[in-house]
């Protein structure tokens, strides 16, 4: 079984999915630290004069004793409507636009709680909208146990997971030595992002994954994919 775990992100950028698709078994990483100016209340899109934030009021009370699946949704300041019109503005022309764009309009007219379910709701669209099968579990709910490389350890242990697929980072935590006794093969995601087209000029990468979809539709996932190692290349890895 190939595992893959990330915390939850706002509105993802294509690397995560590619770790999905690579995967048997998807953790949303809900249970670490909430830590403020991260990628999971925020993100970027492309406007006409470069890359633009999209930025999730949260509550930042007491935020240091926080997990994630504690942060709740600030609505004092309407920024619901604003990604809403930010995203209409910028990507209406765009050639796909209209294939998703009644999801994003009814998500920012519903009413939000908490950080983690607006994230799994998005989420869990994108996944199936790109045609990605892996099934998503949350931390919560395996309780796992642990921090960093024992985190990732416990993780294996509890899933049966013969890969674990990190992040690039992983590489200055995990004890390598650890995973071999156990089995389970660790591997570094090393994402070499495409080229596609896109609005507004010259190509700006690490957006978000919605930049990919309307401007490319259905041919999303392959572009995605395009460069990276696949699926069958995380299966060859089993021990």
């Amino acid at each position: 079984m190939i595992l893959t775990a990330h915390q939850p992100t706002y509105l993802p950028w294509l690397g995560l999915f590619h770790k999905i698709a690579l995967a048997d078994l998807y953790v949303s990483y809900d249970t670490v630290q909430y830590q403020t100016d991260n990628w999971n209340h925020r993100n970027k899109i492309k406007t006409s004069t470069g890359a633009q934030w999209l930025t999730m009021s949260v509550s930042r009370r007491n935020h240091m004793n926080l997990t994630l699946s504690d942060v709740t949704l600030l609505h004092e300041k309407p920024w619901q409507k604003k990604h809403w019109r930010s995203i209409l503005q910028n990507y209406s022309k765009a050639p796909y636009f209209s294939l998703y764009a009644d999801f994003f309009e009814d998500l920012y007219q519903k009413e939000w709680h908490g950080l983690v379910e607006i994230n799994g709701y998005i989420l869990r669209w994108l996944v199936q909208t790109l045609g990605i099968n892996t099934p998503i579990k949350s931390a919560t709910e395996l309780q796992f146990e642990g921090e960093k490389s024992n985190l990732a350890l416990d993780m294996c242990r509890k899933t049966g997971a013969k890969v674990l697929i990190f992040g690039a980072l992983g590489k200055q935590y995990a004890d390598i030595d650890s995973f071999n006794v156990l089995g389970c093969t660790p591997y570094f995601q090393d994402y070499n992002h495409p080229i596609y087209p896109q609005l507004y000029g010259g190509f700006v990468s690490h957006l978000s994954i919605i930049d990919l979809l309307f401007n490319c539709g259905n041919n999303s996932l392959e572009i995605l994919m395009s460069g990276n190692v696949n699926k069958q290349d995380m299966q060859n890895l089993i021990q």
